[in-house]
């Protein structure tokens, strides 16, 4: 091809250009006017799924917060229940001492094995965080004890301070679940 016939070539497909591009102009501003419908039409969707969406996220939310309540009822009630199996022991163990303490006459040995029960059942409070408050000859202190009497003191560095535990008082994890009954002396 000669350079005559390139240009008339190259001037043809502009024309051709130009003459495409002039309905595609308005073509836009018809697609612009369906475009905003359509958006219109494509956000309502958007919305209406969305809304589905966030009912099915609610209606789950509200099952998991019922099933830890369920949970939570489940535990609270239950959580005695390994206290209460590892009691059982001592129960048979004080069963079987009612039996010997009848068809023996022997209260040594009885008493013996009432103590080892004892011990048996102090070991496992001590095991559950379980302490006794020594209150005897301590001051008196209204965290760990409960004045049931006052009586006066025989000396003056008795004052103030517990001369006698009518019951003993105890605490768990460093918390006082039975305050001591003591008698203070004045």
């Amino acid at each position: 091809m000669s350079k005559s016939e390139e240009k008339a070539k190259q001037q043809e497909e502009k024309v051709e250009t130009v003459d495409t591009e002039t309905p595609q102009q308005e073509a836009p501003q018809e697609e612009k006017e369906l475009s905003v419908e359509e958006q219109l039409a494509v956000a309502k969707e958007q919305i209406e799924q969305e809304k589905k969406e966030y009912m099915f996220l609610l209606a789950e939310f509200d099952n998991f917060r019922k099933r830890t309540i369920k949970e939570k009822a489940d535990i609270i009630k239950n959580a005695s229940e390994k206290a209460m199996t590892d009691l059982l022991p001592v129960i048979d163990d004080m069963e079987r001492a009612m039996q010997a303490i009848e068809a023996s006459d022997n209260i040594d040995s009885a008493k013996e094995g009432i103590n080892l029960i004892y011990n048996k059942f102090i070991k496992y409070l001590e095991q559950n965080g379980v302490k006794a408050i020594d209150s005897t000859n301590a001051d008196f202190n209204t965290e760990y004890h409960e004045a049931v009497t006052i009586f006066p003191a025989p000396d003056e560095d008795k004052k103030g301070k517990v001369i006698d535990t009518v019951q003993k008082g105890y605490t768990m994890n460093d918390k006082v679940i039975r305050h001591s009954k003591v008698v203070v002396g004045q």
